[in-house]
């Protein structure tokens, strides 16, 4: 039987074969997927298709991939988004992630790779809570609506990507428990990140920005252990 909602995907890359590859793989499993050789057709097909997630190079032929999310964002258009580009130094991969994108592979790639990170970001985007857990985490006057996804510090809305707000509610989930990063990486991301773990502290240092504020910190870092949400030091 077909799937009656499946996972929409955009992959947008300028290599046709690439594009190509990745579509049809996602076809094969029971996704439906279309594809974009520019910036310009990237935002077009965003707008047309709606799309679930989107596979977005960095190399293109008019703008780059950093612009095409910029534009998507500036438009309302929170869809997960992982780079895939050829582009893998360490600033490349930092620049990607503090873009608001939710994943960053480097090519050459493995497609099984890619689609598994793609479902790891999918359930992280639309994750429901499990019950019978309380509705809304507090610490402090820092809320996690379970519900609603809202976060807020105080009165003040946080805007969290799909991977921040998983690993805020990890944190806060386990407050006042202090996590590894192993751990986090073992829940956030699902899959093994090649030992990549500074992908935490990135993530955790765009948290704090944005919660944060000039307000007390809330997220703090256990030296040589890991980090917790907690009120104080």
């Amino acid at each position: 039987m077909d799937n009656p909602n499946p996972v929409r995907l955009l992959v947008v890359d300028d290599e046709p074969h690439i594009a190509d590859l990745v579509a049809t793989v996602a076809r094969y499993e029971g996704w439906q997927a279309v594809t974009a050789g520019s910036g310009a057709a990237a935002l077009s097909r965003a707008a047309e298709f709606g799309p679930d997630i989107v596979v977005l190079d960095l190399m293109l032929p008019d703008f780059d991939g950093f612009t095409v999310l910029d534009r998507l964002r500036e438009h309302g258009n929170a869809v997960p988004v992982v780079f895939l580009t050829a582009k893998d130094a360490t600033a490349d991969r930092i620049a990607g992630l503090t873009r608001g994108g939710d994943d960053y592979l480097v090519k050459p790639f493995s497609v099984e790779e890619l689609m598994a990170r793609m479902r790891a970001v999918l359930r992280r985007s639309a994750a429901a809570p499990p019950a019978p857990r309380t509705a809304v985490l507090r610490v402090e006057d820092l809320t996690l609506d379970e519900d609603t996804r809202e976060v807020r510090r105080g009165d003040r809305l946080a805007e969290l990507t799909p991977t921040e707000y998983e690993l805020l509610r990890y944190l806060m989930r386990r407050s006042p428990a202090v996590l590894t990063k192993a751990q986090i990486l073992d829940h956030v991301w699902e899959y093994d990140f090649g030992g990549r773990s500074n992908v935490v502290e990135l993530v955790i240092s765009h948290l704090r920005r944005k919660l944060d504020d000039g307000a007390e910190p809330l997220i703090h870092t256990v030296r040589g252990v890991g980090y917790v949400v907690r009120a104080g030091r």
